[in-house]
């Protein structure tokens, strides 16, 4: 029988059947995008009804609600990446933390407090810094009333703007935020805008959206300045109501890390050396320390300096101890300075508390095989007048049990 050939072509009934399919697939796709996009409409129109509803119950609960005028005239930001909270991010470490919290005792709390100086007067915070300002220039130029002195430089539109803006931010929940408040930390005058804005009113969810923008376009000197006069009174202010820090308020002390010199020098440093940080403030911000991987650099000089503090206070032993319960490989000198920190306690008569006990557990451990003899005998010293049932021993083993040298002293 004869072959068929390979380039004949198939009937022309059979190709009119496949281009019908073709097209009816084709229609079945188009239909099945429509229903899709029909759906996500449906969606969000469902998602901007439960918003509305929330902004309603907001404002029933006695919130301060914006006119219509007002909020049309904010911008907002198309891109919701910078602005957007994700509620599982970081929740981990906050029920560490939080356990940590439970942990502390009321003896404990006792002999912290022995240490503890008390507290002089509210935090400073950016409203009494731009009012030292004012009176200053009261002193010396006309006489002018304080609301018209801070805001004499500044255009009308752009202060109701920003007043507007902090509006918006006391009921902040998660969303867009106003392309307005992305512009402040460009400014030359960025802490009298903050001020316009009234950072005392703002939620806690708007304080760490706008950390997360100061954090990353501010300037470590200038992050420094907004760590120290917004955010950490806010922090003090819910430890001392609440007995907790609020998750938000966490995670926007996780954010300063970004910039680790601006949140030792902000934060920490400033509130040790106050002599007036409790225990529980203590605590947060330790965890804080412990939970991000920040540079040694800016760590050893914040551990240096915390333990060349002239005055002690029970703050600096938790800081040191999570310092160094990091295992950092610390230069020399900041191991001398931690070293003379120690020493330095053998005339104090006061109890001390187990978390210096715990600090000088947690050196002996990290960095026995860097001290020298003598620096080993001056411990056993201290040991020899403040002692702990538990902790001494440990200690006692941990520095006495093998002989080691330093390297300065092995090497010619």
């Amino acid at each position: 029988m004869p072959q068929p050939r390979k380039n004949q072509k198939k009937p022309l009934k059979s190709r009119i059947f496949k281009k019908l399919r073709k097209a009816e697939k084709e229609e079945n796709d188009k239909d099945d995008d429509a229903v899709e996009e029909m759906a996500d409409s449906k969606v969000m129109k469902q998602a901007q009804l439960q918003a509305l509803e929330l902004k309603k119950e907001d404002f029933e609960d006695g919130g301060d609600e914006m006119g219509a005028e007002e909020e049309d005239n904010l911008e907002y930001d198309s891109d919701d990446a910078q602005s957007q909270f994700t509620a599982t991010s970081g929740i981990d470490d906050y029920e560490q933390y939080i356990k940590e919290e439970q942990q502390i005792t009321e003896e404990e709390e006792e002999a912290f407090n022995l240490f503890l100086k008390p507290r002089q007067g509210k935090v400073k915070t950016i409203a009494d810094l731009i009012e030292e300002k004012m009176r200053e220039r009261q002193t010396t130029g006309e006489d002018v009333e304080m609301e018209e002195l801070g805001y004499d430089d500044i255009d009308p539109k752009v202060v109701e703007v920003y007043k507007n803006v902090g509006k918006l931010l006391s009921r902040y929940k998660s969303g867009k935020l106003p392309k307005a408040l992305k512009v402040v930390p460009s400014l030359s005058n960025w802490e009298q805008i903050v001020w316009i804005m009234e950072p005392e009113a703002w939620s806690n969810h708007a304080y760490y959206a706008c950390t997360r923008i100061f954090a990353s376009c501010l300037q470590d000197q200038m992050a420094q300045r907004f760590y120290n006069l917004v955010l950490l009174p806010r922090v003090i202010d819910d430890l001392k109501q609440n007995k907790r820090l609020n998750y938000h308020l966490y995670q926007a002390l996780k954010k300063c890390c970004y910039k680790p010199a601006a949140f030792y020098k902000g934060i920490v440093l400033p509130i040790c050396d106050s002599g007036s940080c409790t225990l529980r403030e203590a605590t947060v911000l330790s965890s804080v320390i412990k939970k991000v991987s920040i540079p040694v650099l800016h760590s050893s000089a914040a551990l240096l300096r915390l333990a060349m503090s002239k005055v002690y206070t029970g703050s600096e032993s938790i800081f040191i101890k999570t310092l160094l319960d990091k295992k950092y490989a610390l230069p020399y000198r900041v191991i001398d300075a931690v070293v003379e920190h120690f020493v330095q306690f053998k005339n104090e008569t006061r109890e001390l508390p187990v978390k210096w006990h715990q600090s000088l557990l947690v050196f002996s451990q990290r960095y026995k095989n860097n001290l020298s003899a003598q620096q080993k005998e001056g411990i056993k010293q201290v040991m020899r007048v403040h002692s702990h049932y538990a902790i001494t021993p440990e200690i006692r083993r941990e520095l006495f049990s093998q002989q080691s040298q330093r390297l300065d002293q092995i090497m010619p």
